[in-house]
């Protein structure tokens, strides 16, 4: 069901929403708003102007349409960019190239973002303060700073009315979804109401930074005995939740290679150190940095890798990791039928293709990379083929274990860029013990055993009652027992519609053979139109059964 006032909330939004359409409309994507009722919807995409761009890809068209209408849909496009199980690997790959800088705010906005947040002026919070960000991104820019006790840091404030602007269009965002959901059936399998959730849920979380600064926090606990790596420091006395201010960290990006090379740095020893920080970050922690591109990794001195930007973090439940260690083990063990009944399980609604047809595919991939040795297999070819898999066989998984996928993927393209004979698979080899291991260990034995003792504690509590109270209602005569039946109602429909076509071509024809008057040439006129009604009415029947 649609939440009343929809159509309502959009109409208050009119301006933004005439923006979004008419962007739309300009990429040709804007078909699928036509089957969704409101005459102000249809004099939108009438007044709408803009020519379509047919010379682009589909893919392309989206990335430039998301990019031109803004913060909250580049973010958007970003979070299914992680998704190639919803939107196909070609549309992921298109989308991950979004970018989101934009030019820094006019001198003194930050400043009285800053004084408004911590309740003093920069130049008395500060030693030095540079007006002048060195980095400007669609969320937030970020400053030079020093503290009067010496330390260089930098300042990462938020920028003004942003938080307004994104909950408008999160407002309008979950509108459309819903009117999609409702009404567009080719979209339903996308869930957009939980696509449009989601994307709440995460853009919410940029926004605070205080959360970032709890995620650094974290992070400095987990790899505190790990001098190979390291996480900034967050100043909290100088922090906010739009105000973010962390230590300084002196390095090169991964992304200057021509840099990094010229270092004389060991690049594969280095490769190696920051691969194996996700590995534990996910295995041992379950707890990680998804955003590993190659802006957010830096060589630090000593070869330390330094991890920058910690707002895209990802937990995983204790569940949800049992899962997929059950598909590492399989995948390990070469069972490709485990594989598939692993990913069916995963998959957070009904899939749209068959298990065995899955089955099928997922052990041709694994024969041809079963075939190769350790060093030949690239855990990115190998994850893009499966999530292609996933994708045709109409699987939808759960976020984490998707975004889980595109971060390994993306963190083999980054560490390649500096050890092109780099292979992850090699040093995640090593973790399927540890998982055995893990597995079996008595913590976790003893934590599934009380799980299962409180489970059946509080089913054999509450089984006496349950079945007294059930058995006093079948004495009494008051059990009800409800049943639904999903999509009976149009089947019910037209099952009516089919017999009262029936009667109505039955009546017709007795009274076209009994000549029942008013008669027009010696033909019933009553007849006549009766036949005409049923024979529209059955057309109309078949024309329901074969659309369906």
């Amino acid at each position: 069901m649609i939440r009343p006032g929809a159509i309502e909330r959009l109409e208050r939004n009119a301006r933004r929403v005439q923006e979004i359409v008419t962007v739309l409309v300009k990429y040709g994507l804007a078909d699928w708003l036509r089957k969704v009722p409101g005459s102000r919807m249809d004099r939108w995409l009438r007044n709408a102007e803009g020519q379509t761009i047919p010379e682009l890809s589909r893919a392309e068209r989206i990335r430039f349409a998301l990019t031109e209408l803004g913060t909250t849909f580049i973010k958007l496009g970003q979070a299914l960019s992680t998704r190639p199980d919803f939107v196909g690997e070609e549309t992921a790959r298109e989308l991950g190239k979004l970018q989101s800088e934009a030019p820094p705010e006019p001198p003194g906005v930050a400043e009285a973002t800053l004084e408004e947040e911590l309740g003093r002026r920069p130049r008395s919070l500060f030693a030095h303060f540079e007006r002048v960000p060195f980095a400007s991104a669609s969320i937030a820019q970020v400053h030079h700073a020093r503290l009067r006790s010496g330390e260089e840091v930098v300042v990462k404030i938020q920028r003004e009315g942003i938080e307004k602007r994104i909950e408008t269009d999160l407002s309008i965002l979950a509108d459309l979804a819903e009117l999609a959901e409702k009404h567009v059936e080719e979209l339903k399998p996308y869930r957009p109401v939980e696509t449009v959730r989601q994307l709440a849920k995460t853009l919410r979380g940029e926004l605070d930074f205080a959360r970032e600064r709890g995620n650094l926090e974290e992070f400095r606990r987990n790899f505190a005995e790990d001098e190979g790596v390291r996480f900034p420091r967050p100043w909290n006395e100088f922090s906010s939740r739009r105000v973010l201010t962390m230590e300084r960290m002196e390095g090169i990006l991964v992304s200057r290679t021509e840099e990094l090379r010229a270092s004389g740095a060991d690049l594969d020893g280095f490769s190696r150190r920051g691969a194996q920080m996700y590995l534990e970050m996910i295995f041992r922690d379950s707890f990680y940095h998804a955003d590993p591109h190659p802006g957010n990794l830096m060589l630090l001195p000593g070869e330390i890798v330094g991890v920058l930007d910690c707002g895209m973090v990802e937990r995983l439940s204790e569940g949800l990791q049992e899962k997929m260690e059950d598909i590492l083990i399989a995948v390990a063990q070469g069972d490709a039928n485990a594989v598939a009944d692993g990913l069916w399980n995963l998959s957070t609604a009904p899939p749209t293709g068959g298990r065995e047809q899955l089955r099928s595919e997922v052990a041709e991939l694994l024969a041809e990379y079963m075939s190769r040795s350790i060093k030949e297999v690239r855990l990115r070819e190998a994850l893009t083929s499966l999530l292609d898999i996933i994708y045709r066989n109409g699987l939808f998984l759960p976020s984490g274990v998707s975004l889980l996928l595109r971060t390994l993927v993306e963190l083999e393209g980054t560490v390649q860029l500096l050890s092109p004979s780099f292979s992850l698979i090699e040093v995640i080899q090593p973790y399927y013990q540890e998982v055995i291991g893990r597995r079996f260990s008595p913590d976790r034995l003893a934590r599934r055993l009380q799980r299962a003792f409180r489970d059946w504690d509080r089913l054999l509590q509450a089984l006496p009652k349950d079945v007294h109270e059930i058995v006093q209602r079948i004495l009494t005569g008051t059990l009800i027992v409800h049943l639904d039946h999903h999509r009976l109602e149009p089947l019910v429909n037209r099952l009516v519609l089919g017999l009262l076509t029936s009667a109505l071509f039955l009546g017709s024809s007795l009274l076209w053979s009994m000549k029942a008057p008013p008669l027009i040439g010696g033909v019933s006129l009553l007849g006549v139109v009766g036949y005409a009604l049923s024979l529209f009415l059955g057309f109309k029947v078949f024309r329901a059964v074969r659309k369906s």
